[in-house]
């Protein structure tokens, strides 16, 4: 068997990477001395009152705007703030959510779907689990440690090469595959050997296909079609809602059921459309726990 896909960076170490090295690990050793409520609060609270007033949030509110042309200045702004507010929490809890996974922190993980979940397992086939950046996107893997079964997920490389090692560790089962395609060679062979995958597909990938998303196409990418189509692997939704006391609710839903003709390239648009279709109305629902602040659609 193949080893694991090590991240790599291309990027020369500068000076201001060496100093948030030390910042964060400094910061890792501060918040894992801290009860988890404190450390979900702190993120927020901080994130609440610096992020409305960086650039970011401009795209953020044109994002809203056009998704939500009814609501008002204000109400576009609460949305700014929680979707702030979420980011900020996220990042804090993520040195630990292995918390979670036992002690007196895991009655903060709710569960529900285990049938689904069964029900994809059962198949015998590589199952494809899927989701968005809602609520908190680090709970899917915990509650696979928590249920007793391994799932291989892929991830972002951080920007300074100094923290590669920390964004590349888990405490929870399963591979953690950097994008690119080294990374999606990997995963490959992972689903042929039977193993399962976690894919976010809510973000902008320019080599992708244009999808409806909120009434407007986005550029988005095609592998959990691809790889459900070669591998005939069930699609199991995964939705987190964040919920008041940092706590989450991780919900397993029913596999995805769509329609395929045998003609490859239109089978992908209508798998990705339902995806698309599926995670807008999650959004709807709870959309100050989404990440709006980045570029999903063009300008």
């Amino acid at each position: 068997m193949a080893d694991p896909v090590r991240p790599l960076s291309y990027r020369t170490v500068t000076p201001l990477d060496i100093v948030s090295w030390a910042a964060a690990y400094f910061a890792l050793i501060v918040l894992r001395l801290l009860p988890f409520g404190w450390v979900s609060g702190l993120g927020g609270g901080l994130a609440r009152a610096i992020g409305p007033r960086l650039g970011k949030s401009r795209t953020a509110r044109a994002n809203l705007k056009s998704a939500f042309p009814d609501k008002s200045d204000a109400e576009i702004e609460t949305l700014v703030r929680q979707t702030w507010d979420t980011l900020g929490r996220t990042v804090f809890e993520f040195p630990i959510m292995h918390r979670l996974l036992d002690g007196p922190d895991r009655t903060r993980l709710d569960i529900e779907g285990r049938e689904h979940l069964d029900a994809a397992l059962a198949t015998g086939k590589p199952v494809l689990f899927f989701g968005a950046h809602l609520g908190n996107w680090e709970a899917p893997p915990v509650a696979a440690g928590i249920l007793g079964f391994s799932v291989n997920s892929f991830y972002r490389a951080p920007n300074n090469p100094l923290l590669l090692k920390l964004f590349a560790k888990r405490k929870t089962p399963g591979e953690l595959i950097p994008k690119g395609a080294p990374g999606a060679k990997r995963a490959f062979t992972l689903l042929k050997q039977g193993q399962h995958l976690g894919i976010l597909v809510d973000q902008k990938l320019n080599d992708g296909i244009p999808v409806p998303f909120f009434g407007r196409d986005a550029m988005t990418g095609t592998a959990l079609a691809e790889f459900a189509l070669r591998f005939g692997a069930p699609m199991v939704p995964i939705r987190c809602v964040r919920l008041p006391g940092a706590r989450f609710r991780l919900i397993f839903h029913p596999p995805l059921q769509v329609e395929t003709t045998g003609e490859r390239k239109d089978d992908v648009r209508a798998i990705m459309t339902a995806v698309n279709a599926l995670l807008e109305s999650w959004i709807r629902e709870t959309p100050g726990q989404w990440l709006w602040l980045h570029r999903r659609w063009p300008e």
